[in-house]
């Protein structure tokens, strides 16, 4: 493997975006192709920073930097991927649902989660069920994200889940939910395909759907 993949992967766990940036650039000129950047630097890097936190050695201060340090990646990369014709590992809509404006949890879902090679759909906070059926309505399949952080806003999870239910369309997407108070028991209580305690799992849980 190109030293430059290893430079790479080591620049995003230390959350050095600038010396990201630098390195992709050396990395095509030396005409490394985009989808080999990606999968060889970028996304081991990402698996690595979950391995990290799962061992207790990053906290999610050492996450987010290092998952904003992917992100100024990609966003020098994606024009390149999506030219090349890179397949991503699936959609992924995700949202703090209505009631509740955190973001910080969700964000860094979303930030894991496009590290893991995932293209993704952030509809923000206090997200209505409307908002989540359009969304899934722009895509043949996808992984619904689920956020909340207040026991107050819970239960509009359900009220997602049985919109989607009424909508038809339950059968083609896969619902995953998390937040501080919510629990696997809660998940399943309310017909969610998985629940996340954080976004190290959330990654390992999406890839296991399969989209």
């Amino acid at each position: 493997m190109s030293d430059l993949y290893t430079n790479i992967s080591k620049a995003i766990i230390a959350g050095d975006m600038e010396g990201v940036v630098d390195l992709i650039k050396l990395a095509l000129e030396q005409d490394l192709g985009a989808g080999d950047i990606l999968h060889q630097g970028m996304i081991p890097a990402m698996e690595k920073v979950g391995e990290l936190f799962e061992a207790g050695e990053f906290y999610v201060p050492e996450m987010l930097v290092s998952a904003r340090a992917m992100q100024r990646g990609l966003d020098n990369l994606r024009p390149l991927l999506q030219s090349s014709g890179v397949e991503s590992a699936g959609n992924v809509v995700v949202g703090t649902v209505q009631g509740d404006l955190h973001d910080i949890g969700k964000n860094l879902v979303a930030l894991m989660l496009e590290g893991a090679g995932y293209e993704i759909i952030d509809l923000g906070t206090d997200v209505s069920p409307e908002a989540f059926l359009s969304a899934i309505n722009e895509l043949p399949t996808c992984l619904v994200a689920l956020s909340a952080l207040l026991t107050t806003t819970m239960p509009s999870m359900e009220t997602i889940i049985k919109a989607i239910e009424e909508a038809g369309v339950r059968d083609r997407v896969k619902i995953m939910v998390g937040g501080a108070p919510v629990t696997q028991e809660y998940a399943e209580g309310i017909g969610a395909d998985g629940f996340a305690a954080d976004a190290s799992q959330a990654v390992k849980l999406a890839k296991s759907f399969g989209l």
